[in-house]
């Protein structure tokens, strides 16, 4: 299915130019509404297509191919345009008249763009591209990229106000050390006159995966999803929210501060893996898309407000919450106010509201979800399939597995809790059973597991097929049949590495060149050889600590290694220079002491690009 994503806009537009569907899965991922039109723009991200879907209707009448994975949607203000981010290395937005449903013209943006948002005028256009961590300003009389500023890791998800005065920025991981007391993600605040960073703040500890990020329709609140880890505690019971919670925080947008969090999970089940979240025009809901748990709470905005102002107040409203920092504790604080509503199809991410009604893009079945929001309504949600149905491969059902909380007890969590953005890191360390309570250990990506045995940091488990099935028993808290882990398996097994951000037209710069000597001469490839920069054998390089004094680690692939700081097995070096300088004790983890600080730069731009 990979090999074939070059080919598939030229396909696709032949087989609709004969009345065809493209026979390949779709994964729709965001959605734009243009509600004076009755339409509904779909983003499919593997079909490289945009759909046109009539609301009125429910079907789609035209599909748009596209030459990326599209990964965002904007609607110009006079409704004859379309922004289509196209999340590849070489990203670009596309443009669409919505006339003549025609790809006009093509702006090069940088590596993954996404969270395409409009100012409201229509002027500029404001892109999130993920890997290079920046947010870019596209002036759209002249179709240039007018301003850049910095985000912190991964700009994921983003949202404007209504007057267009802020930009804010969902940063889907923490940055810096995963030692530190506090490591949570944090929302980049932006005064779009300016085009600078006004503030970036903070969610509270455990805080990741950012994910959707919305805007009350009066500007005074943002309201971001994200996972909440409770990774202070050990990793042996999953019930009441122990190792995983999922929330949603909001922030005071005119104080520019953080204000508070609540979960979306009740007492015995999760709602995991929040995504996409929306406010009703009206102000009246709240609606949230949980991915993990094929669901849409539907949560009273007015309600919650007043019941936090009630917390402020000093008002006791429930067992639980008797202040106001016990709010993000309280796993019933939203009883009374939510609807839970189960989704006929699978995978909920992008989510959008017309009317009465939220509409929800369900990645793995193919299929727009439809939930009625009319508050005496009883109807269930229904899902309109936007293609035939596929034959599932082992690869596609093994990534929907790792994204489903329902193989979890009370659907707490799935695997993407603890590894999201396609099975890599989650910047936080875990106490985990595998090799005894009291040492914790940062989140390894899953890219080349399968590749590079043993797994885990200590090389606990021989295989990552051990490590699967010892992470469906031990932190899913779940039997399953062996069929699902190898499922799991083969989608692990299908990761590939994604280009580093730092190289320069797909080769090597000529300081990462440089250090690719100095990697050799500071005798790195003793250890970190051939294709995937591993020897697969564990050493002693003085780095433990506590409980992990004198301990050999497994030597890590460097395959993306630009991607999964922090580095070491507790995450103390935020990066990689901390990690040649300051925590290389006596030169045991690669000659570097001596190194000139040219060479050192070079060497880790030689690192960073791998």
């Amino acid at each position: 299915m990979r090999s074939s994503r070059h080919i598939r806009p030229l396909i696709c537009a032949a087989l609709f130019a004969h009345g065809a569907w493209c026979q390949d899965y779709l994964s729709p991922l965001a959605l734009a509404a243009d509600p004076a039109r009755g339409t509904l723009y779909i983003a499919e991200f593997t079909g490289h297509r945009v759909d046109v879907f009539d609301i009125r209707a429910c079907t789609v009448t035209a599909a748009i191919a596209v030459s990326g994975p599209p990964s965002g949607l904007a609607v110009s203000p006079d409704s004859n345009k379309l922004y289509v981010t196209l999340a590849s290395p070489e990203g670009q937005v596309a443009i669409i008249d919505l006339k003549t449903n025609q790809v006009v013209e093509q702006i090069r943006m940088g590596h993954t763009p996404a969270a395409p948002v409009l100012d409201p005028e229509g002027k500029r256009l404001f892109v999130c591209c993920r890997f290079e961590n920046k947010l870019k300003a596209v002036d759209l009389e002249t179709h240039k990229v007018s301003a850049e500023i910095n985000a912190l890791r991964e700009p994921f998800a983003a949202a404007i106000t209504p007057d267009g005065k802020t930009l804010m920025v969902a940063n889907l991981l923490p940055e810096g050390p995963s030692n530190a007391d506090i490591v949570a993600g944090a929302v980049t605040l932006i005064d779009t006159a300016s085009m600078k960073v006004a503030a970036n703040i903070r969610l509270p500890n455990g805080s990741t995966a950012l994910q959707g990020i919305c805007i009350s329709p009066d500007g005074k609140f943002a309201y971001v999803t994200h996972t909440l880890g409770r990774y202070r505690l050990p990793a042996t019971q999953i019930d009441r929210g122990w190792i995983n919670t999922n929330a949603v925080s909001m922030v005071d947008v005119e104080k520019r501060t953080f204000l508070n969090t609540f979960l979306l999970d009740n007492i015995d089940q999760g709602a995991a893996n929040p995504w996409g979240v929306v406010c009703t025009p009206d102000g009246c809901f709240l609606c949230v898309a949980e991915a993990g748990g094929h669901e849409v709470s539907v949560i009273d905005r007015e309600g919650l407000h007043e019941k936090l102002a009630k917390v402020a107040a000093g008002e006791r409203v429930s067992e639980t919450t008797l202040a106001w920092e016990d709010v993000p504790n309280d796993l019933a604080f939203l009883v009374g106010l939510r609807k839970r509503v189960p989704l006929e199809g699978k995978g909920p991410r992008g989510i959008a509201v017309v009317g009465r009604a939220a509409y929800v893009a369900e990645y793995f079945s193919d299929s727009i979800g439809i939930v009625d929001l009319n508050s005496d309504s009883s109807a269930k949600a229904r899902a309109i399939p936007l293609g035939p149905p596929l034959p599932i491969t082992p690869v596609r059902w093994g990534e929907m597995l790792f994204h489903d909380a329902s193989i979890c007890f009370q659907r707490w969590q799935s695997c993407a809790s603890c590894h999201p953005g396609e099975a890599r890191v989650d910047g936080l360390n875990w106490d985990l059973l595998n090799d005894g309570i009291g040492t914790p250990k940062n989140t390894k990506s899953m890219l080349f597991a399968h590749q590079a045995p043993p797994t885990t940091i200590t090389g606990i488990r021989p295989s990552a097929e051990t490590s699967v099935r010892a992470g469906i028993r031990n932190i899913l808290f779940a039997t399953r049949p062996d069929e699902e882990a190898s499922a799991i398996d083969a989608y692990l097994k299908s990761l590939v590495p994604a280009p580093s951000p730092r190289l320069v037209n797909g080769q090597l710069s000529e300081s990462a060149r440089r250090g690719r000597e100095v990697f050799e001469k500071a005798r790195c490839a003793t250890c970190h050889k051939g294709p995937l920069y591993t020897d697969m054998l564990k050493y002693d390089v003085g780095t433990g600590r506590g409980n992990e004094a004198d301990k050999a680690f497994d030597t890590p692939t460097l395959a993306e290694v630009w991607r999964t700081a922090p580095y070491l097995y507790d995450g103390r070096a935020a990066d990689m220079r901390e990690l040649l300088t300051i925590h290389n004790w006596k030169d045991r983890h690669g000659t570097t002491s001596e190194l000139t600080d040219q060479e050192l730069n070079d060497l880790i731009e030689f690192l960073l690009s791998i």
